[in-house]
């Protein structure tokens, strides 16, 4: 799954990448100095692979990942191409959700592409922009739809219906995300991979001194964005970037004792937007590899056998079940099947955040 993170110029977006990835982007003070988008694999913390990886004491651990993508800063006119506009807008279609960072701290030594800090204002500029690109989606898509509409096809009628409302509600300088359909009507819509339908997830980059209380730029935000199912978190990318300059696990947690912070942001950001992609964990653990498998929330116990492998899901016969606080109270698989905690599931058990599953199958 990937999560693109966009933004005005010079908000902080290089800088959070940084923090999150492994893969250091260029950030410096000008803007476009991100032209090409950078890509990131980011691990989910997880403090459940430390308990499993005690009891188990396997050769190795897997975390569960998230791909984030460093997209190039985005300006007025973006929509008709300006800046890096076709390209911006071709690297968010791509992604599955957005993590759009909003400056919201004052600093005259880092300057801003408008002139001031006003988050409100930059958060509109990139919903205009791309709120313009999806009316050109939907103005298309309904002009060719009226032609079959008008031949008596109910289906068309139907998808008219749907792109005339979408198309409304976009003219009104609304995203689509905030929409509501039945589920035939939500096939529809989602045919049209529009961007703003995009989950969201905004980031508010403060300064040291509101990292830990906030500020009235935050507050702005949050109450800007309460109607518009999206989420919203706070941190400072600075921040960010020193404590992954550390080398020690005691460095970092002895600087955030300091800032009087639990974890790392990123690390909430990580599983916020795991969350904002209505995904969850399940677990296999055997002395090989303990490893955390990502699916969505929903799946089957088929569709969980499939992420490891498509023959896994073809020939599922059952998935042997294991209940993560289970496991943490007895300590091993054979303790937990002896307290009998261990279920054996068919084809229709709904996986649970952090099951532990071992799948038997025959191709």
């Amino acid at each position: 799954m990937k999560c693109g993170i966009v933004g005005l110029p010079n908000v902080g977006k290089s800088t959070l990448f940084n923090s999150l990835s492994s893969a250091k982007a260029q950030s410096a003070n000008y803007p476009f100095c991100t032209i090409e988008p950078n890509l990131g694999v980011v691990q989910v913390p997880d403090n459940r692979l430390a308990v499993l990886e005690k009891f188990v004491n396997p050769e190795r651990v897997v975390p569960a990942n998230v791909e984030i993508v460093d997209i190039a800063g985005l300006v007025k006119g973006a929509s008709k191409g300006e800046g890096l506009g076709n390209q911006f807008l071709a690297n968010i279609r791509e992604c599955q959700a957005i993590i759009h960072v909003l400056r919201c701290f004052e600093n005259d030594n880092i300057t801003h592409v408008e002139g001031n800090v006003n988050p409100m204002r930059d958060k509109e500029i990139i919903d205009t922009e791309l709120q313009l690109k999806d009316l050109e989606t939907v103005e298309k898509r309904l002009e060719k739809i009226k032609k079959q509409a008008k031949t008596g096809d109910k289906d068309a009628k139907i998808a008219a219906e749907v792109y005339e409302i979408t198309l409304k509600h976009l003219e009104e300088g609304k995203n689509t995300r905030q929409l509501e359909w039945a589920e035939a009507q939500q096939e529809i819509f989602d045919d049209l991979h529009l961007l703003t339908a995009k989950p969201v997830l905004y980031v508010c980059n403060v300064d040291e001194a509101s990292v830990k209380s906030g500020n009235d730029l935050v507050e702005q935000v949050k109450e800007a964005v309460k109607n518009e199912n999206a989420l919203v978190i706070m941190l400072a990318a600075q921040i960010e970037a020193d404590i992954m300059e550390l080398e020690t696990y005691d460095e970092r947690q002895m600087f955030l004792d300091e800032l009087g912070l639990d974890e790392p942001g990123v690390n909430r950001l990580i599983r916020t937007a795991y969350k904002l992609l209505n995904l969850q964990t399940y677990f296999t653990a055997g002395v090989k590899e303990v490893r955390a498998w990502t699916i969505h929330k929903g799946d089957t116990a088929p569709q969980a056998a499939g992420v490891i492998h498509s023959d896994f899901e073809k020939g599922f016969i059952r998935a042997e079940v294991i209940h993560f606080s289970d496991y943490e109270q007895y300590g091993s698989e054979s303790k937990a099947r002896e307290a009998g905690k261990l279920s054996i599931e068919g084809k229709e058990y709904i996986v649970q955040d952090g099951d532990i599953m071992h799948f038997r199958f025959n191709v």
